[in-house]
């Protein structure tokens, strides 16, 4: 299937989230738009698909939550997309002394957390600390919030509107000492600290703050920070969104494969390919929904490898025919409800960031498991009764870990992965998975190496590289659009409008968004 016109407006390249918030945006503005996807489906990593033969569940097969995604965004584009919050905001399941605990945090907290704290700590100074804290990271998150739609603040102009402790701790020095100085409880630590490491490889003292961007990106989410289910899936966000930008006026081709770009500062020529030959258009703008490597090589540059961007992260997919049953004797429906935090004491993050350094598939791999049915059962569709999906993602899991024996590797890693599970369980997982058509346990992991094959991740990077700060250094130049709304490229004509973008990263649409603010303002 060939384009309807032989010059746009804009072409999108890349049918992703991103891709089709930009799409849905100038199409509404009256700009003629052309979305190119290389796969036979939009959406990118957030779709919805069956996973296991014979059963009709859909799972959100690579992202899993939304947070970053603007309340405002939503009605801009009139989307038809409910987020449902989650009961639970976490559990913890702990084993000191032999004796199986464990730390629940409600969705909002209240009495039992309290108790819940001070059973694991015996005492009430560790709940008053967290509280301290994360009043704290909302009175950031609520300034840098209301910013995520405009043009890039300077970050003396954030600066300003915080508290100087506040930004020291969360901004100006490494997270780990932050983390060190107000809490005391290794678990406790643990659990403030995994928001850092989400997709990031990271020491938690790492003096490039890497950890602390990522942190700050988990917990700024239209001020809250809160991480929702999409009811339906991912891919309900996404199809939401593609509505949007068709009914818009949007022509959106799959299967469709930019192989170049051949730009200058006014215009450029597009060139893909599909089932029936090559085809080429001609844009006065190009908006990359592709990671910045990629999108070098397609303007003609050399792909270079040691700036190739690397992921660092496991997922599993399962589906299960009951819930497991937790030797601390929680109800599963209260501990799967949220997010249960697996090997993620303080000190074993340490341990396995110290071990993927070495180049070691961690010996006690530090994950998160999601239950997503509990809050979205029609994702199970007319599965039998008691199925549940369920989503590990597992942390200082590097590229590198898997690139000389990846099969041999991913296997290591994701007994590992369920070894810490089990470690809690009165019922092993294994017992507690579903089979497949084929008789097979359904179980499917991703490292990687699988993200960067089946979605042209570069590295499986998920967020396309590091995450930046979501404001403008003070010296930056931000004398065009594209520099006010952070999606420049050496090349006028060319935005990039994904996660490689300032504000990019998550399930956000602030890279799309920004592009096509960008876009509108140059004209």
């Amino acid at each position: 299937m060939t384009s309807q016109r032989s010059s746009y407006d804009v072409v999108v390249v890349g049918g992703g989230h991103n891709g089709l918030v930009a799409a849905a945006y100038l199409s509404r503005a009256g700009l003629s738009v052309l979305v190119l996807e290389r796969l036979s489906h939009t959406g990118g990593a957030a779709i919805s698909a069956p996973a296991f033969s014979g059963h009709p569940a859909r799972l959100s097969r690579y992202s899993y939550l939304v947070s970053l995604l603007p309340q405002q965004l939503v009605a801009d584009l009139e989307l038809d997309l409910a987020l449902a919050s989650r009961s639970v905001a976490s559990y913890t399941p702990t084993l000191r002394d032999g004796v199986p605990g464990g730390l629940l945090v409600e969705r909002p907290e209240g009495p039992r957390t309290e108790q819940s704290f001070r059973d694991l700590t015996g005492g009430d100074d560790e709940y008053a600390a967290w509280q301290r804290f994360y009043g704290d990271v909302s009175g950031l998150a609520e300034v840098v919030a209301p910013t995520l739609l405009g043009p890039l603040p300077l970050e003396k102009d954030i600066r300003e509107q915080v508290d100087p402790d506040v930004w020291r701790d969360l901004v100006a020095r490494p997270l780990g000492e932050t983390i060190e100085a107000r809490f005391a409880d290794d678990t406790v630590r643990g659990v403030v600290a995994t928001d850092a490491l989400i997709g990031t490889f990271a020491s938690m003292r790492d003096d490039s703050l890497l950890q602390n961007r990522c942190f700050l990106y988990h917990l700024i989410g239209n001020g809250t920070g809160e991480w929702r289910v999409p009811i339906g899936g991912m891919g309900a966000v996404t199809d939401a969104l593609a509505r949007a930008a068709r009914t818009a006026g949007a022509e959106i081709l799959t299967s469709a494969g930019v192989s170049r770009i051949d730009a200058s500062d006014d215009a450029a020529e597009i060139t893909w390919d599909d089932g029936s030959g090559t085809h080429r258009v001609t844009a006065r703008h190009v908006l990359a929904n592709v990671a910045p490597w990629v999108l070098r090589i397609l303007l003609g540059g050399p792909e270079e490898p040691d700036t190739k961007p690397a992921g660092s992260q496991l997922k599993i997919n399962m589906l299960l025919d009951r819930l497991p049953r937790l030797r601390s004797g929680l109800d599963p429906e209260v501990a799967f409800a949220g997010t249960l935090h697996l090997g993620e004491d303080y000190s074993q993050l340490g341990a396995a960031y110290d071990d993927a350094a070495a180049g070691r598939v961690p010996y006690v791999l530090p994950g998160e498991i999601y239950c997503h049915s509990l809050t979205d059962p029609s994702i199970l569709g007319d599965a039998a009764p008691g199925q549940h999906t369920l989503t590990y993602f597992g942390v200082h899991t590097p590229a590198a870990l898997f690139d000389r024996h990846p099969e041999e590797a991913k296997r290591l890693a994701v007994a590992r992965a369920l070894e810490s599970l089990n470690l809690h369980l009165a019922d092993p997982i294994e017992s507690c998975l579903a089979t497949d058509a084929e008789g097979r346990p359904c179980l499917e992991a991703k490292i990687p190496q699988d993200i960067e094959s089946d979605l042209a991740m570069p590295g499986g990077h998920i967020f396309h590289g590091d995450l930046e700060w979501p404001w403008a250094p003070n010296r930056t130049r931000l004398d065009t659009p594209a520099q006010q709304w952070g999606v420049q490229t050496d090349v006028a004509s060319v935005l990039v409008c994904g996660s490689g973008s300032r504000r990019g990263g998550a399930v956000s649409g602030l890279g799309g968004h920004s592009a096509a603010q960008a876009v509108l303002a140059s004209l």
